[in-house]
């Protein structure tokens, strides 16, 4: 008969565990004796009940059985079926986030939240904490969002580097749209970096990571950066089974595709990305495929079509909870406007999202939105406004770092001051967009990450 049980950090000391069993035992009746046998004696129940000994994995869950409960249950205090309760409600949450319903989403996940704090059950606290997470920072609680990925995190210090990639990224999403774009690669570079340094990494796990990367690469002007990581990802993409993962990179690919001028391409892993969630009806992130096509249509001159996309874009994702998503929609919608000659309605789209919008708060939009409207007041002949927004975006663009937006508006600046005879202030003007452009990426990102190295992908080992 078995004396002792083995020592795990991961489950409740031995007197948590003995008087669960004990608890258990009461309700249904049972003797000690009708408990341990015919495997165990009555001694040994009494020893594990008075917590002298910490059962072995082995006898709890024959006690589990007997008890009509589960190991869980008895080694951790978790009640049965909690976490499958658990996973459905997080489920259920991100259901209510697609039908309209955000706020409803995150009262019920604070309720899920709580309720996996109380039972200790920090694998799964931290998923929901995540979800939550997004929530926020899809309607604009930027900092309040930071601060559930970092708890998420936090729960999950101990565990490995893959079951906390989600709540990297969403630290790393957070600092980006915050305006802190580099820190934002920075982030997710190191984990990238972490995850091959394991020889074989988790393929789901780096793909997630890269997709990722591929935005703020973007932001930053590191074209070279966003494809290469979006070759990689691809690499990865027939070792992972997750479609929701896979959409997501086809619609980050589409976005390098698009910087390069291949806007077929782009169009074609984009069409790629809506199939797979318009088949899960998933509306926050088919919102996101309309935003990007409303950007392709504008490429090719189609405004009518842009417009459409755009406004489509822009309705799903206050439906769906994502207003902060639709402020920067309508910096897009209203460069459209503007295209098609409706500059007052570009203009009063452009001071609204000013209002949601600015420093630590999606500063690269805020940036671009300035930049818009000096462009308006300077078709005008309005320069003292337009050389105003010029000045309002820079600084923007500068705690974000976003070297070649800030290069093209310090040309913008510089040429209208060129045009009043401000030749000094001009200079200046075009020196400052310039350094800011040539600071060397290489040592301000950190090395390129590294390739992961994957598993053969076909019968010759390629």
């Amino acid at each position: 008969m078995p004396s002792g049980g083995r020592q795990d950090g991961a489950h409740d000391d031995a007197a948590g565990i003995g008087g669960r069993v004990q608890s258990l035992r009461g309700q249904l009746g049972f003797t000690q004796r009708q408990l341990a046998e015919p495997k165990y004696t009555a001694a040994y129940v009494s020893t594990v009940e008075a917590g002298k000994v910490r059962a072995s994995e082995t006898a709890l869950r024959y006690f589990a059985g007997k008890l009509g409960t589960t190991y869980e249950q008895l080694a951790t205090g978790v009640p049965a079926g909690l976490r499958a309760e658990l996973r459905e409600g997080l489920a259920r949450a991100g259901d209510l986030v697609d039908g309209g319903a955000g706020r409803d989403a995150e009262d019920l996940l604070g309720a899920l939240i709580r309720q996996a704090e109380d039972h200790r059950i920090p694998d799964l606290e931290a998923d929901l904490r995540v979800a939550f997470g997004h929530c926020l920072v899809r309607r604009g609680a930027l900092a309040e969002g930071r601060t559930e990925f970092e708890r998420a995190e936090a729960l999950l210090a101990d565990e490995p580097l893959p079951s906390r990639v989600r709540a990297v990224r969403g630290r790393a999403t957070a600092h980006q749209l915050e305006g802190d774009v580099r820190y934002a690669c920075y982030l997710l570079e190191n984990c990238i970096n972490e995850l091959n340094a394991d020889g074989l990494p988790d393929p789901d796990a780096l793909l997630l990571m890269y997709a990722t990367v591929i935005t703020p690469y973007m932001d930053l002007g590191a074209h070279e950066r966003a494809a290469k990581a979006a070759g990689l990802a691809l690499d990865l993409a027939p070792q992972v089974g997750d479609p929701v993962a896979i959409a997501g990179l086809h619609r980050a690919v589409a976005r390098t595709l698009a910087a390069r001028g291949r806007y077929d391409d782009a169009e074609g892993y984009l069409v790629k990305a809506q199939e797979l969630y318009e088949r899960r009806q998933i509306r926050s992130e088919l919102a996101l495929c309309h935003w990007m096509r409303g950007y392709l249509h504008t490429q090719h001159d189609r405004l009518a079509d842009a417009e459409g996309e755009l406004r489509t874009a822009r309705e799903m994702l206050r439906e769906t909870g994502g207003t902060f998503y639709a402020a920067q929609v309508d910096v897009e919608l209203a460069d459209v406007r503007r295209r098609r000659g409706q500059d007052a309605d570009a203009e009063r789209l452009l001071h609204g999202l000013l209002k949601e919008l600015g420093p630590g708060r999606g500063a690269v939009h805020a940036a671009a939105a300035h930049r818009l409207l000096g462009l308006i007041h300077q078709e005008r002949g309005d320069t003292e406004q337009a050389e105003r927004h010029y000045r309002n975006a820079i600084p923007l663009q500068e705690e974000a770092a976003v070297a070649g937006d800030l290069a093209d508006t310090s040309r913008l600046l510089g040429d209208l001051l060129h045009r009043q005879g401000r030749t000094e202030e001009a200079i200046a003007a075009y020196r400052h967009g310039l350094t800011h452009l040539a600071r060397p990426g290489t040592v301000t990102l950190g090395p390129v990450p590294a390739a992961p190295p994957l598993r053969s992908l076909d019968a010759d080992g390629r």
